[in-house]
């Protein structure tokens, strides 16, 4: 006790700035890890959507398969489906794929209700009722995927615009994200035979 007594004022400014320094250093790696966590969430969610857009376009040729054998379907329904379908695997950005995704989700409901309307007897079949059901499910979790995406993107900007993680973010290019916006028209609640999809 008695050696730090009489430690100088130089040693005591040393000693001060260290721990600033090591302070700084700690709060600086903690806001740099923070980013990188909220990133990663970023980039999980999305992949989740794209699980969701998956299972449905995987669904979607059993669906006309089905619609298909059983009545004379209309061709612009099966179409439009199906070039949603196509549009999606073959999308180069994540907006893109979210884009044909929700034509994915129109196609497929126009093409139920078109069904429903014109052939009331196929709701009696088992298989396409299992199919319309399965459809519904995955369309809700798209609906509830995309809204997670959504909230862990907003939490990665707010992060990157708080000060002080805006410096870090800024000097390790930790950029702000785009929010998605959905197409005009594509905000409706779409429709699976009876069941309401958000």
């Amino acid at each position: 006790m008695a050696k730090i007594k009489g430690l100088s004022k130089k040693t005591w400014w040393i000693i001060g700035i260290v721990v600033v320094v090591l302070l700084l250093l700690m709060m600086f790696v903690g806001k740099y890890n923070i980013f990188i966590a909220l990133e990663q969430a970023v980039d999980s969610k999305w992949s989740s959507v794209e699980n969701q857009y998956q299972r449905q376009a995987d669904l979607i040729p059993n669906l006309i398969s089905v619609v298909s054998s059983s009545v004379n379907v209309e061709t612009e329904f099966v179409k439009e489906v199906t070039d949603a379908r196509t549009a999606w695997r073959d999308a180069d950005s994540q907006f893109a794929r979210d884009r044909a995704g929700t034509q994915m989700n129109n196609g497929i409901s126009a093409l139920v209700n078109a069904v429903a309307e014109n052939y009331p007897t196929l709701q009696a079949n088992k298989q396409y009722v299992a199919l319309t059901d399965e459809l519904s499910g995955t369309q809700n979790r798209i609906t509830n995927s995309r809204r997670e995406y959504i909230e862990s993107i907003q939490n990665y900007n707010t992060a990157t615009k708080r000060f002080p993680g805006n410096i870090i973010a800024g000097m390790f290019g930790f950029e702000e994200k785009e929010y998605y916006t959905a197409d005009e028209g594509s905000l409706g609640t779409p429709t699976l035979g009876t069941g309401v999809l958000p």
